[in-house]
């Protein structure tokens, strides 16, 4: 008759390993963060009915802020984004045609309104974006000698923008990044007072550094 001692020894069990969980940052939700850089614009002055005066490269610092929404589907990324900037681009060359006057252009802000799409690799964002843009210019007509000015005027214009931008995670809902923007401002006739309408061409590239705080959860669980 068999006894208990003569059963052969059970195995020992064994527990089923956990599943590997792997923290992956997401990039959805909203943000609001600031910038800073600086930017040169190019304008050339064309007369209408007398030629050409030149152009010149308007150049300075701006900073402003950004704000938009995000959603993320796998490692694609989405966004919304509106950003404000003030500007201090300015410049300025002697007429070809009514020299030695000065025809000089500022840059005091802009704005742009742009959808985003972009590749996410964890905690680093590659992105692309466009859309609408907006500059506050204004014009001046100065003599020489004297610098005395004959005439100025303002405007707003509108025209396009695109760029692209590179975002790093740096904590827990903080990121920095690196954009470029080139603005196509197209070609517009502004009535400087001077008895002269002139044609006057715009585009600009604006490079800035940007810090944002993003509002939601920084991770997810991915298996």
């Amino acid at each position: 008759m068999a006894s208990a001692a003569d059963l052969p020894a059970r195995a020992p069990a064994y527990s089923k390993a956990p599943a590997i969980v792997e923290a992956a940052y997401d990039w959805s939700g909203f943000y609001i963060g600031i910038n800073g850089g600086g930017g040169t614009s190019r304008f050339d002055w064309n007369a209408d009915g007398f030629g050409d005066e030149g152009s010149h490269n308007a150049t300075g610092g701006t900073v402003g802020g950004q704000v938009g929404y995000r959603w993320q589907m796998s490692s694609v990324v989405f966004g919304l984004e509106a950003q404000g900037n003030w500007a201090d681009f300015k410049g300025n060359n002697v007429s070809l045609l009514f020299a030695p006057n000065q025809n000089q252009t500022k840059i005091d802000a802009f704005g742009l309104f742009t959808g985003q799409i972009g590749y996410a690799w964890d905690r680093t964002l590659l992105y692309v974006k466009g859309g609408a843009a907006v500059t506050d210019n204004k014009y001046a007509v100065f003599s020489a000698p004297g610098g005395f000015v004959l005439d100025n005027t303002n405007e707003t214009r509108w025209g396009a923008a695109v760029g692209v931008g590179i975002e790093y995670a740096f904590a827990p809902n903080w990121s920095l990044g690196f954009e470029y923007d080139h603005l196509f401002m197209g070609n517009k006739d502004v009535n400087d007072g001077f008895l002269v309408v002139d044609h006057i061409k715009e585009d600009v590239d604006i490079f800035t550094a940007r810090v944002n705080y993003k509002f939601g959860g920084p991770v997810v669980a991915r298996y």
